[in-house]
């Protein structure tokens, strides 16, 4: 096979425009050094954490036994097909989420192990996700993706900023890394120079460039470049018509119908079609190389989305989350399956001999283990091999282990991230397991 020379940096551009290609076999790509290899590159290590606020249902996270024939919890039931490629971990927690209040002292520096100011003053500590950002982002177009699906609370709660609630990613002590909750202001992030949608598609303004650079690739990448190209349009679409969908949700207006005109500002109205949208933003992200690490907050620890798809439509998230009913495991498992949904889509995408879940590590945890509070032990699981360095099917317990610090579990990511650090938060050695 002849072998093209791509740089790291090639895209393909327009006016205003550019798109980062994504794995092909044919090329050299992510910045390989030597023109002469006659392999492709091997695909980068990825980190992404999902967040749901607010725990899960108390009798059913939990998980049994290993491999592919652990057992599960009602919870955890969308990822039945990932139980070889899991690794469920029981009994982390954060020193610091017990001391202050509850929700915003035990969100804010649930990535950092850092103490949080009090009295409305914002001081919290750099999160795992942006340390990494900052030491590999250089190599990417973005350092890092921020998404969100629910808008930050600036208000004050029990002495505590909600701000602490509403942000997970910290890029300083002061600063929460700005969130993203506008799927189509995340999607131009990735393929504009500017954040600022024209009338033009991305595909069309890069469709010239598309063509002849297919014509210099091998017949196995024409496809994959047609099917990724195929992929945007669809987002592309997708983004178009999501502002005019379905239900309300989150805070509930008097008015059963609105008395203005609602203003096209882009936020989706359906919570399915918003989560699905970030979850195939991240994909196209990694799948690009345009960034390497993205955190999504499917919403916030004190937050006020509602669920009518689920018929759960009388009572906002937290107050759900205070009893373990039906229509909160109902609500938790429409989150794990938009982790399953993400798992999914990422171990469809083939790069080289290993699926993009097996070059990522994909992890979901939550400021508490259930809605009543308990931040003594946090949940975690974990899916992907990351970049073949993590052994699935494993179900670890850490409960009654003396160094069981979140942090430590942090400094694992770090190290497969290619960041490597003696200490983090509270931890001074990484889960070996991990």
């Amino acid at each position: 096979m002849t072998m093209y020379q791509v740089s790291r940096r090639t895209v393909l551009r327009g006016l205003g425009v550019s798109m980062a290609l994504p794995w092909l076999e044919s090329q050299a790509v992510w910045g390989d050094e030597s023109p002469a290899r006659q392999t492709g590159s091997q695909a980068p290590t990825r980190m992404a954490i999902l967040f749901s606020g607010c725990g899960f249902h108390k009798q059913e996270w939990w998980a049994k036994g290993e491999g592919p024939d652990m057992e599960l919890g009602r919870v955890l039931h969308p990822l039945n097909d990932y139980r070889d490629r899991m690794v469920f971990i029981r009994g982390l927690y954060n020193a610091e989420a017990l001391k202050g209040n509850i929700h915003s002292s035990q969100t804010g520096n649930l990535l950092s192990g850092a103490p949080l100011a009090s009295g409305g003053t914002i001081r919290s500590g750099t999160s795992v996700d942006q340390l990494v950002a900052q030491e590999i982002g250089r190599q990417t177009k973005l350092p890092s993706l921020v998404l969100g699906c629910e808008k930050a609370n600036p208000s004050v709660h029990k002495n505590y900023s909600m701000l602490y609630s509403s942000h997970i990613s910290w890029s300083s002590p002061t600063t929460p890394t700005p969130l993203e909750v506008y799927p189509a202001l995340a999607f131009d992030s990735l393929f504009r120079e500017t954040a600022s949608r024209g009338d033009k598609s991305v595909l069309d303004a890069v469709l010239e460039d598309a063509r002849d650079f297919r014509r210099s690739v091998s017949s196995l990448d024409q496809q994959k470049l047609d099917e990724y190209l195929n992929s945007v349009r669809e987002v592309e679409q997708r983004l178009d018509q999501a502002h005019q969908r379905g239900e309300l949700q989150g805070w509930r207006p008097t008015l059963t119908k609105p008395n203005i005109a609602r203003p096209q500002d882009g936020y989706p109205q359906d919570i399915v079609e918003h989560m699905r949208l970030m979850c195939d933003i991240l994909v196209l992200a990694f799948q690009t190389d345009t960034t390497r690490v993205c955190t999504l907050k499917l919403n916030n620890d004190h937050g006020t989305l509602r669920f009518p798809h689920l018929g759960v439509d009388y009572m906002i998230h937290h107050l759900l989350s205070h009893n373990d009913t039906d229509d909160w495991l109902k609500v938790n498992q429409f989150f794990l399956e938009q982790v399953q949904y993400l798992a999914k889509r990422m171990d469809a995408t083939q790069e080289g001999d290993r699926p993009l879940l097996d070059n990522s590590m994909l992890m979901l945890c939550s400021s508490m283990l259930n809605g009543h509070h308990d931040a003594t032990q946090l949940p975690v699981v974990m899916l992907g091999g990351g970049g073949g360095r993590i052994k699935g099917g494993q179900n670890l317990d850490y409960l009654e282990n003396s160094n069981r610090q979140m942090s430590r579990l942090y400094l694992s990511m770090m190290d497969k991230m290619g960041v490597h650090a003696k200490t983090f938060g509270d931890a001074t050695e990484p889960l070996d397991q991990v």
